[in-house]
């Protein structure tokens, strides 16, 4: 069922792409294939001249923008010939500025600035002479009035994303397009906020329905891309973690800043027309900057991600929730009417800057002890880099390029990038470590197999037989012994994770009880056991100790001992097992010797697998034989991450 509901979550997302991919190719065919000229961009609809915060007069060449940052620019001239001669609208996107449009003698022809709500709706009662309805309250005043355009009455505190459409027939049916000069103003009311007067302003000449023209063909490609970065957060990264048994929670941040990567860029995209659908402009100006800051607060989560210690983890937790609570406030203040959220910027800018460069800090202390925060630093130095330049460019006004999009966009690209090579690398060891598992299944049936095979099973009854008549108490201890034995070795078939020592001991002591009934007085048997802090696969001693027992000390004739013995060092834990038996050349060409080599062989794949153990063993013909067993604590410390 499981394998099922995977695939078809695959399926879907698949299909999912495949529609996105369609729409993709239908856009850019529309784009580059079928030549409309239906919409033309332009700076202005004014042909003169401009001045910049009261500067020299310069000429309006409106084929090139306008890159001079400014609080109040002003232009002079006629109206544009394109508006009566080729274009029936004319459409003025605005961000964040109040404009007007007066004749040389001072008459306005349309504006929009920012009028007080209490004075307007006073002059509204005292206009009113509907006898047959009472006027309507202030509250339903502000917003039905409020946003009539030609009538200039914005009853906001802040401008907004704005995007209005003028008529061509309109104007010459006032008679407005009679006049030879006209002055065009616009003002920008924040007064940290200097953005170029191309940012902040855009005319789009067209016929009927221009700006949904243009966003089809000029915006909609790049939105499509960014549709698969967001569908790629959802559903890739937090996916794959799931896929490769466990959650993961650098993927599942990762896919959340995806997701609110590509929301942003399709925001700061789609920002000119997002007031074709959302009437209120004050809205479109707190949608774009929220996910801005939504954004920021995703990068604070995944570099928080890669933290390993529990103190820069609490650290970056109370440095995010501080963020996440500025933003609230931020937010609060903007629909109490206090402060609009733009307004704000200036100290959440602040205040992303102080969370980022914290945490940035807390990956820097873990330099030492945490690779992966190396990487991520050297990863985000990108988008470091471009926030500092944007910083200085606040300042000196060198360009108009906003380095950030840029930093933030190869940081990003360079992200997907590792974390999908990280995530076919975990993939592959994910497979092998299946097929480890099944031979690892396959070996300790090996092992089980010969432990209790038919001349061992054979030996064991027979001593057991024999103990009857002569000692029925040791005859039923040595039964109980020999059924918990068998019960191990067939429970050892279920265990995936190395066990403690002690517990591989006691079922050790089991077989050797069992064979000290058989051997008697000729197996002698001592336990050097100085440390039991450890863990190793199941069953991985007992073929060596069988070793010891059967082809050492039993092959000689006097008997022997044999030693089980553990001891820590600095680096590892070693089980040695050793005999006094009869020992045999290492160098020797392997031969049908009745030894169990297959088991041996098993035993070390699955000690180097699942614990990174080795097997050493040294013997000489006619003194004995000691296997040591090597398990590195490195390994110790891995041995959770086994399933």
């Amino acid at each position: 069922m499981k394998k099922l509901l995977g695939s078809k979550k695959w399926t879907i997302g698949g299909i999912s792409i495949v529609i996105l991919l369609f729409i993709g190719l239908v856009v850019f065919g529309a784009q580059y294939f079928i030549k409309m000229d239906l919409t033309y961009s332009r700076t202005t609809f004014i042909e003169g001249e401009y001045s910049v915060d009261g500067g020299e007069w310069k000429p309006i060449d409106n084929d090139k923008p306008i890159n001079d940052r400014f609080h109040r620019i002003v232009f002079k001239g006629k109206l544009s010939e394109f508006l009566t001669d080729y274009y029936e609208t004319v459409t003025i996107s605005s961000r964040n500025v109040w404009f007007t449009l007066r004749t040389a003698e001072g008459d306005p022809v349309f504006e929009l600035t920012y009028q007080n709500v209490d004075t307007l709706y006073e002059l509204f009662l005292e206009s009113y002479n509907n006898p047959d309805a009472p006027p309507p309250s202030k509250e339903d005043f502000e917003r039905d009035y409020t946003m009539a355009f030609t009538d200039g009455l914005v009853l906001k505190n802040t401008p907004g994303y704005r995007s209005d459409t003028i008529y061509t027939k309109t104007l010459n049916y006032n008679g407005q397009m009679d006049h030879e000069e006209y002055i065009f103003e616009v003002t920008n009311p924040y007064s940290f906020d200097q953005q170029t007067f191309s940012e902040s302003f855009q005319v789009l000449y067209s016929e009927a329905n221009g700006s949904y023209q243009k966003f089809f063909f000029d915006v909609m490609p790049p939105i499509l891309a960014f549709v698969l970065v967001c569908f790629f957060g959802l559903f890739l990264f937090p996916i794959a973690g799931f896929i490769l048994g466990k959650v993961n929670y650098k993927y599942l941040a990762f896919g959340v800043l995806c997701f609110f990567w590509g929301i942003f860029m399709i925001g700061q995209r789609s920002s000119n027309y997002l007031n074709l659908w959302i009437l209120d402009p004050g809205v479109c100006m707190t949608i774009i900057i929220l996910l801005n800051y939504c954004l920021i607060t995703s990068i604070m989560f995944y570099l928080k991600s890669n933290l390993t210690g529990s103190v820069t983890r609490a650290v970056a937790n109370v440095t995010a929730t501080a963020y996440i609570l500025a933003v609230i406030a931020a937010i609060i203040l903007q629909f109490t009417g206090v402060m609009d959220l733009n307004a704000t910027s200036p100290n959440l800018y602040f205040c992303t800057a102080i969370g980022t460069l914290v945490i940035t800090i807390l990956l820097f202390t873990e330099i030492k002890h945490n690779t992966q925060a190396v990487v991520i630093l050297i990863s985000w130095t990108p988008l470091t880099l471009s926030i500092l330049l944007d910083a200085v460019n606040h300042y000196l006004h060198f360009t108009s390029i906003h380095f950030y999009h840029f930093g933030l966009a190869i940081t990003m690209l360079y992200q997907m990038v590792r974390l999908v090579f990280d995530l076919r690398k975990q993939y592959l060891e994910s497979i092998r470590y299946q097929q480890m598992q099944k031979e690892l299944y396959e070996a300790k049936v090996s092992v089980m197999v010969s432990q209790i095979q038919p001349h061992f099973m054979y030996n064991a009854l027979t001593s057991i037989a024999m103990m009857c008549s002569i000692d029925p108490d040791t005859a039923q201890e040595a039964t109980i012994t020999f059924a918990k034995y068998l019960r191990g070795n067939m429970d050892s078939l279920k265990q995936t994770k190395p066990i403690p020592f002690e517990q591989e001991l006691e079922h050790l002591k089991k077989y050797l009880y069992i064979e000290k009934l058989r051997f008697g007085k000729k197996l002698n048997l001592e336990y050097d056991i100085q440390t039991t802090d450890f863990v190793l696969p199941q069953l991985s001693i007992q073929p060596l100790v069988e070793n010891a027992v059967k082809h050492g000390v039993g092959m000689k004739k006097q008997g022997g001992t044999v030693t089980i013995a553990t001891r820590e060092t600095d680096d590892a834990y070693e089980v040695i097992i050793s005999d006094d038996g009869v020992g045999f050349d290492p160098n020797a060409e392997k031969k049908d010797d009745g030894r169990s080599h297959v088991g041996m062989e098993n035993t070390k794949r699955r000690l180097k697998d699942m614990c990174g153990g080795e097997v050493r063993i040294e013997s000489t013909v006619g003194e004995g034989t000691v296997a040591t067993v090597v398990l590195p604590k490195e390994g110790q410390r891995n041995e959770d991450t086994v399933s």
